[in-house]
């Protein structure tokens, strides 16, 4: 009896020695070393400074990654911290923080502007953040996937003729990783959100200023606005994770922005997780396969 008691106590204590080695290991993975600049101003929207973080990592590799700070069109700067994208960090990429005034204060149609300008102020300013200005990379989930892909699908050349400098740049991104975007506001689908009158998602009527009332009106902002209508040959990789259970940005959303692309030849992945809503517990694991991916394709 007591040699079993004996060979208990060890189980337990090697028991305890492993869940404390993972728990060091998961600690210390999360915890990368990096230098932050933060509260940059990128621009000014209805009296408001808007800002971003550059996150360096201590090993950068030249790669930039703007990270979309954004969930129902609204932004908190202190919502995104360095430990979600541990992964990107680790792999050299250099983050760089994106937050928006956020829905009604500011319409979609401004922040997409506003992100672009955004991409515009990095690309300026590559060489003070020790960033190639062609390996610009863009991350986001939600309403934060719609950005990235407004990015991937319209970034492009600035007004030569601009007064500012920033405003001649290109906000073209070169790689794009979402999770459940919306792609096409005009066709909702059978998300929650589609009231069947065609008019924008019931939850953000406000969310695209009063002309989107007019429904004559809202099908050229919402086509304006919405990534499917704007794929081109030019539209650089995009990799998409997806549940198939989610009823707010159902899958389809993603499954017909593949297959525009896939119509022009252009390479569109998208990951199907089975039985997940909108949102999953292990996405931390898929924005692991992110960074990979993004790795790989700015090199």
């Amino acid at each position: 009896m007591r040699h079993l008691s004996r060979l208990l106590l060890r189980i337990l204590l090697s028991l305890a020695l492993l869940a404390g080695l993972l728990f060091g290991m998961a600690w210390w993975y999360f915890h990368p070393e990096f230098t932050v600049a933060p509260g940059i101003v990128y621009t000014k929207r209805n009296g408001h400074e808007l800002t971003m973080d550059v996150i360096r990592p201590a090993n950068p590799s030249g790669s930039g990654v703007l990270v979309m700070v954004s969930g129902k069109w609204k932004s908190d700067p202190k919502k995104f911290q360095a430990w979600m994208a541990a992964s990107f960090l680790r792999q050299g990429h250099t983050l760089i923080a994106v937050s928006h005034l956020s829905q009604p204060e500011a319409t979609v149609q401004e922040i997409v502007e506003d992100v672009h300008r955004a991409a515009r102020f990095v690309r300026h300013h590559a060489k003070d953040y020790g960033i190639d200005r062609n390996r610009l990379g863009v991350f986001g989930g939600s309403s934060g996937g719609h950005l990235s892909l407004m990015l991937a699908t319209r970034g492009g050349q600035g007004d030569p003729n601009a007064a500012d400098p920033v405003d001649r740049e290109s906000s073209a991104v070169q790689a794009a990783t979402v999770f459940y975007p919306v792609a096409d506001l005009l066709n909702l689908g059978p998300s929650t959100e589609n009231l069947g009158d065609g008019g924008p998602p019931k939850s953000f009527r406000n969310s695209f200023g009063p002309k989107a009332a007019d429904l004559n009106e809202w099908k050229i902002i919402g086509r304006d606005v919405s990534p499917i209508f704007h794929v081109t040959k030019s539209l650089p990789p995009v990799l998409i994770a997806h549940g198939d259970a989610d009823t707010l940005v159902p899958l389809e959303q993603s499954i017909r922005f593949k297959q525009r692309a896939a119509g022009l030849g252009r390479e569109v992945v998208l990951t199907i997780r089975p039985g997940k809503k909108h949102g999953w517990s292990t996405m931390i694991w898929d924005a692991h396969l992110f960074a990979g991916w993004l790795t790989e394709h700015l090199k």
